[in-house]
């Protein structure tokens, strides 16, 4: 009987090796003593797809790459463009009315790809699909990481915990005698207790536990995520993919934006496109907070006006945006976004928004907290910030350029509103002269 291990780095390499001798999968179970079965989970499920041609010919996966003879249909397309032929320009998959996907018929059945086939470097222009043993391990490892981090339960099992422990917390009840008296109806231990609380997921916080208090504050640990495999098809490289695959989708860039530790933090909503950034006050930096903001906004806008702001979604990988799937569809399951994570330490993915957020800075320094602050502050900030102009724009404000793409109505429903270029003030001055208007 084949064991049930994981397959090894090095038993990743025999694959790849004996799928270039266009071995069998049984072929290669029987050498690695594995069903055949694991061996074609594992290709298909680490497959690096490629976008290329042969040798002096761009790759084209239309179905009328080899008998279409039009000249110059694209919008984009000049008269004095290299390219002949339709069928030989790198871009007419993408921007071609006329264009129809096809894929290579042999790759949609055993082995899945072109690793042993002997025409892959002679005249196929469609996609590639490769099975790579290095890249194969490497998001194995990835996937195996995300599923052994963070919470094993879902956003339900966290409101069904928080209902039962934080009232009993609030009763002064410590988490010892709440889980010996309720031990039918939440089933995790004491020390569970203690973490749910520590990293903010319950309702109920440190302050609200008698003894806890006492004690000199420990290292904090890592944030704990909602759910622990939400990278899973939603990592970086997801991400280039997609965007390889829908050039024209605009990308919405998300961050928090702490104040001091422990205090409130802002949610920050960057449209990229227009470079205007929306700021939302939060209590904590949990999962909930950050979803209640989107199901508010939705409400809002409504369903039309939400999924054409909201069609793609690029947070980082904090434990608030742990949860895509509460974000990704509303509550009758209907999806209204799409999610993916930048790498871990690669601010720099979604540099736009880490750049707008040098303006909030010249508001409210690092380290400040933000507890004096009411939403109304941070919209009155974010209205000036809004109405500056960049150059980048033309000379426009990202206030003009989102009006120009979605409306100003769309833009009133948001409670935005344009400072007057003469009086627009990039410091924490503004705070003031609101409370001298008033």
């Amino acid at each position: 009987m084949a064991n049930q291990k994981h397959l090894t780095a090095e038993q990743r390499s025999s694959i790849q090796d004996m799928l270039s001798r266009k071995l069998s999968f049984t072929e290669i179970g029987a050498a690695l003593d594995k069903d055949p079965s694991t061996i074609s989970k594992e290709i298909r499920s680490h497959l690096t797809f490629l976008k290329t041609g042969y040798r002096f010919v761009k790759f084209n996966a239309c179905l009328h790459r080899s008998t279409y003879n039009k000249l110059h249909v694209c919008a984009t397309c000049k008269p004095d463009r290299h390219y002949k032929k339709c069928s030989n320009c790198p871009a007419c998959n993408s921007n071609c009315k006329d264009f129809v996907e096809v894929i290579c018929p042999k790759l949609l059945k055993p082995p899945y790809v072109c690793n042993g086939c002997s025409g892959r470097h002679s005249d196929c222009t469609l996609e590639k699909r490769y099975y790579y043993a290095d890249s194969a391990h490497k998001k194995y490892l990835e996937t195996l990481s995300e599923s052994r981090s963070g919470l094993s339960w879902s956003e339900e099992d966290i409101r069904h915990l928080d209902g039962i422990i934080s009232p009993l917390v609030k009763q002064s009840q410590s988490p010892y005698h709440i889980c010996i008296n309720n031990k039918d109806s939440i089933m995790v231990s004491e020390s569970t207790v203690y973490r749910l609380i520590e990293s903010g997921i319950l309702v109920a916080r440190n302050i609200d536990l008698a003894r806890k208090v006492r004690f000199r504050k420990r290292k904090k640990k890592k944030d704990l995520k909602v759910d622990k495999a939400c990278r899973l098809e939603r990592t970086y490289q997801d991400f280039t993919k997609y965007m390889e695959e829908n050039p024209d989708t605009p990308v919405t860039e998300l961050d928090s934006v702490e104040g001091v530790k422990g205090g409130k933090v802002l949610l920050t909503i960057h449209f990229v496109k227009a470079e205007m950034m929306l700021a939302f006050l939060r209590d904590y930096n949990d999962s909930q907070s950050v979803i209640d903001i989107f199901n508010k906004l939705y409400e809002l806008l409504g369903h039309e006006v939400f999924i054409s702001l909201f069609q793609l979604c690029l947070p980082d990988n904090g434990s608030e945006f742990s949860n895509p799937k509460a974000i990704e569809f509303n509550a009758d399951g209907v999806r209204r976004t799409r999610i993916f994570y930048c790498d871990p330490s690669a601010p720099y993915q979604k540099g736009s928004a880490e750049r707008n957020h040098e303006f909030i800075r010249m508001f409210i320094p690092k380290g400040v907290d933000f507890s004096s602050y009411s939403q109304e502050d941070i919209s009155l900030m974010m209205d000036h910030i809004n109405s500056y102009g960049r150059k980048s724009l033309g000379d426009k404000c990202p206030y003009e350029m989102f009006s120009f793409l979605y409306g100003e109505k769309v833009l009133n429903t948001l409670g935005c509103h344009r400072i007057p270029a003469k009086d627009v003030t990039l410091n924490r001055s503004v705070f003031r002269k609101e409370v001298q208007s008033q």
